[in-house]
């Protein structure tokens, strides 16, 4: 069975289709890349699966339970954690301290003065922190830190979840190239190694295509393609829609049987 089962999902504002009766599902240790042009109803999808956003039909089911109609806080407490385009951390807490938080969110506990929070889960939180590489800055303030590191936290703030789903929306928005590629091998290793799927907005193609094991494409609200990175930079409707007429793909030099050198599109 799937892990996340996404079916005929379709929403409208007004008279514009934002979303019209897509489906597709997520498999555990998967990566899926959610993508599409501006418009496309990739936002929209996304909202609805975590609670955000409620369709006028559909269904999105999580290890068979019905999510539609549950608050995202419910959503959350049944397996599905979220990283944000701008990265949810208190910037004047520790490192620590912010996971230590989702760790104290996650176990429903409330602390009076007798036993402050920040006594607590700290071994799990620096275990937290050690897995997305930056232990060694657990005391230090999330105001202090360069983006790219800020992006790490948030991902060992919705680990403490235990997550079963992990949804991420543009996780590499607004990083260098080599930041990207780090974060994104990062997730990969992390969510493979304990079966978590994962579903993620992105526009930066180079990370689609590098780390995601299934693409799904929008288009006007409708799922256009679906496949792997070469099934996606092969289908006609989605160089139409997305990349255009196919110009913007750059070409690749290489050689004929007779030795001259002829090119080839690439994305």
């Amino acid at each position: 069975m799937s892990l996340l089962r996404v079916s005929n999902l379709s929403m409208s504002f007004g008279g514009v289709k934002a979303v019209d009766d897509v489906s597709f599902d997520v498999q555990p240790g998967e990566l899926l890349a959610l993508i599409g042009p501006n418009g496309a109803g990739k936002s929209t999808c996304f909202n609805i699966v975590n609670g955000q956003l409620r369709p006028s039909h559909g269904s999105v089911r999580l290890d068979g339970h019905e999510l539609i109609g549950m608050r995202p806080r419910d959503i959350w407490r049944r397996g599905v954690g979220r990283t944000f385009q701008v990265a949810a951390t208190f910037n004047s807490m520790t490192l620590l301290e912010n996971v230590q938080m989702a760790l104290v969110s996650r176990e429903k506990r409330l602390y009076g003065l007798w036993k402050p929070a920040a006594s607590c889960f700290e071994d799990e939180a620096m275990a937290l922190l050690d897995q997305v590489g930056m232990a060694a800055h657990a005391r230090r303030a999330c105001s202090v830190l360069a983006y790219g590191d800020v992006k790490r936290v948030d991902l060992a703030i919705a680990l403490a979840n235990r997550p079963k789903l992990l949804l991420m929306d543009e996780p590499t928005a607004g990083m260098a190239p080599k930041e990207r590629n780090d974060l994104m091998a990062l997730t990969k290793r992390l969510v493979s190694g304990r079966g978590i799927g994962v579903l993620f907005t992105e526009h930066s193609m180079d990370v689609v295509f590098s780390y995601a094991d299934r693409v799904i494409v929008l288009a006007r609200g409708k799922l256009i393609a679906q496949g792997d990175a070469d099934t996606i930079r092969n289908d006609a409707s989605v160089q139409a829609v997305y990349f255009g007429t196919g110009k913007t793909f750059r070409p690749r030099a290489s050689l004929s049987p007779d030795g001259a050198t002829q090119t080839e599109p690439r994305a």
